[in-house]
């Protein structure tokens, strides 16, 4: 019986999204190259390891087996990779690292400067949604996590590394554009773009509306951050995304952070990862490395928003509450 790690990797991936589609898009593969890993996986075991329940695949018993087993031995050769890599020190070693997409606007800057200070440092960076994120960090696959703040019950270690601030914006011609201290109540007459359910800038934006009494009305819900700014832009409606997500379109005027009265709702990144995990030396020195550095590449991500925005942006440097 021949299987590998990778087919092992790939089937959980499988199982855990219940899709193949899902998988490939999480592992950067092909739908068929995922399908064929599974399917050789099976062949090698000799029994099915997924049964399609309308459009979900779901493991089948043994598939169930093989999840368990599969979770144990990548846990095993991960522990097994983390002290060789803790005996070489930063010489060498793996870091594996998943993050939520909003993310994607400063982190890679921060992993740039860390990987020229420790060349020997191989990457492994997953960018997907907040679901994913969480059931990544349920399951102890990467050795940090970098999204917003945790939900209650799930057992980790959170360490605040920058201020994330939600701001709302409009095109620049929109009638809000020109006002200030804009009341919640008038903002929520208008259509919004907002992300999927289960987002954690959704999550806050509805928290902080529905503590109101009011329930916005979504017009489209969207899968990213940058579809979202496209159908500001178009005139869609309005939109609530973190500030980092803007330095580009604010630079240019093509949109406007509205004065919103109790905006920015100022959140905290956090790097999480689960309780009882032993970190690799390569991971700690990651950690620390965040902890001296996130704060001013969030900052100098979104300096550049022009007009009203300026006294938006300064607030986002006092005390951070949570909303």
């Amino acid at each position: 019986m021949r299987i590998s790690l990778r087919q092992l990797s790939v089937f959980l991936s499988v199982a855990r999204h219940q899709s193949y589609t899902r998988a490939a898009e999480e592992l950067n593969l092909t739908q068929p190259a995922v399908f064929t890993q599974v399917k050789q996986l099976e062949e090698s075991l000799g029994v099915p390891l997924l049964d399609r329940i309308g459009k979900r695949m779901q493991p089948t018993e043994a598939g169930q087996v093989v999840v368990e087993g599969a979770r144990e031995t990548l846990d095993a050769v991960g522990r097994m990779e983390m002290r060789l890599a803790d005996m070489r020190g930063l010489r060498e070693g793996r870091l594996t690292l998943a993050i939520v997409s909003t993310a994607q606007y400063f982190l890679p800057r921060l992993l740039g400067q860390f990987c020229d200070a420790n060349p020997g440092i191989e990457v492994a960076l997953t960018v997907t949604n907040r679901q994913a994120v969480l059931a990544r960090l349920a399951a102890g696959e990467d050795d940090l996590c970098i999204l917003g703040t945790p939900p209650e019950g799930l057992d980790v270690v959170a360490a605040a590394i920058a201020d994330n601030p939600l701001v709302i914006i409009a095109r620049p011609d929109h009638p809000l554009a020109s006002e200030t201290e804009i009341p919640p109540e008038r903002v929520a007459e208008e259509a919004f773009i907002l992300r999927e359910r289960g987002s954690g800038t959704r999550l806050a934006v509805e928290r902080f509306f529905r503590a109101r009494g009011l329930t916005l009305p979504v017009r489209m819900e969207l899968g990213s951050n940058e579809a979202i700014k496209q159908a500001v832009i178009g005139g869609l409606g309005l939109a609530a995304l973190s500030r980092d997500t803007l330095a580009l379109e604010g630079a240019v005027g093509i949109v406007r952070v509205l004065d919103v009265a109790g905006f920015p709702l100022l959140r905290q990144w956090q790097a999480a990862y689960p309780r009882g995990k032993h970190l690799s030396v390569a991971a700690e020195a990651f950690l620390d490395h965040l902890a001296a550095h996130a704060r001013d590449a969030v900052r100098d991500s979104g300096r550049v928003l022009p007009g009203r925005t300026g006294a938006a942006m300064a607030g986002s440097e006092g005390p951070l509450r949570e909303t």
